[in-house]
């Protein structure tokens, strides 16, 4: 007998079908939590099945634009410091949905409890991180949904909706990754502006998102031991595949190596 209300993934739909943004975190911390202390207490919950939807539910606000129609601002204003910070939330908003799809999405790949236990933790700190920026803009008179947003950033679930190594390949281990490289750069920018709150809350992220990436490469190459196959071709091959365009350089090859992603993954990828 389980002490969570639901199987994992019946919980993972809930989550996904929460439109508001801090209703959606506040539902997804609670779940991890409930699945963290039946884990500790020495259970094995139920996965169970889910049907989560193609898109997950979003608030009214932001409107959501293509990539190219989204307005850039000057980092060096006060302005452009409250676009990176919603552009921050946004992203992790959307990470908070990642993480719970690929939980409800892929059940029918038998996987270990452990990978369960990543993912739920991953999805508990990106909650932990959109309320962290979410607390920024709003400290700064503004609020996540006053400016407009990148359309594009389900994309990359939804071109993996059925692969689910394409969805491990393109999304911790390339999306996220890519924050690996651009964060130290914004950490910069709110660090000559003083705002220490930004700072903090970044460098929290930074801190976390590496062992996001490293849960990505670290299941990636469970399911290639699994297939027999050789991961390099393949991460090259998947990516190839569902990301669209190629991989921009300078790499933070550091934290890159940290979280088990060596330079012959990516390079060969590059412009």
């Amino acid at each position: 007998m389980t002490s969570l209300p639901k199987p994992l993934a019946q919980m993972a739909e809930d989550v996904l079908r929460c439109a508001d943004g801090r209703a959606k975190t506040a539902l997804s911390r609670d779940y991890a939590a409930r699945w963290r202390a039946a884990r500790e207490a020495g259970e094995t919950p139920p996965i169970g099945t889910a049907t989560p939807p193609p898109q997950p539910a979003r608030p009214t606000k932001p409107a959501l634009l293509d990539p190219r129609e989204v307005p850039r601002r000057k980092p060096g204003t006060p302005e452009g410091r409250i676009a990176i910070l919603h552009a921050v939330a946004h992203i992790e908003l959307n990470a908070v949905d990642l993480h719970w799809d690929i939980i409800a999405r892929f059940t029918d790949t038998p996987m270990p409890i452990g990978f369960y236990d990543d993912w739920v933790k991953s999805a508990d700190e990106e909650s932990k991180h959109f309320n962290l920026i979410c607390d920024c803009l709003e400290a700064q008179g503004s609020h996540y949904g006053a400016l407009d947003a990148h359309a594009g950033m389900w994309r990359a679930a939804e071109d993996t909706a059925d692969d689910f190594m394409g969805r491990l390949a393109v999304v911790p281990m390339v999306l996220e990754a890519r924050g690996l490289d651009v964060t130290p750069g914004m950490i910069r920018i709110f660090r000559q502006a003083k705002d220490q709150q930004a700072i903090d809350a970044l460098e929290v992220i930074y801190a976390e998102e590496v062992h996001h990436v490293a849960y990505g490469s670290k299941w990636f190459h469970y399911l290639c031991g699994a297939g027999g196959l050789d991961p390099t071709p393949v991460f090259h091959d998947l990516v190839r595949r569902y990301f669209h365009g190629p991989l921009k350089p300078p790499f933070n090859e550091e934290k890159r190596a940290e979280a088990g992603i060596p330079p012959d993954f990516y390079w060969p990828l590059a412009t």
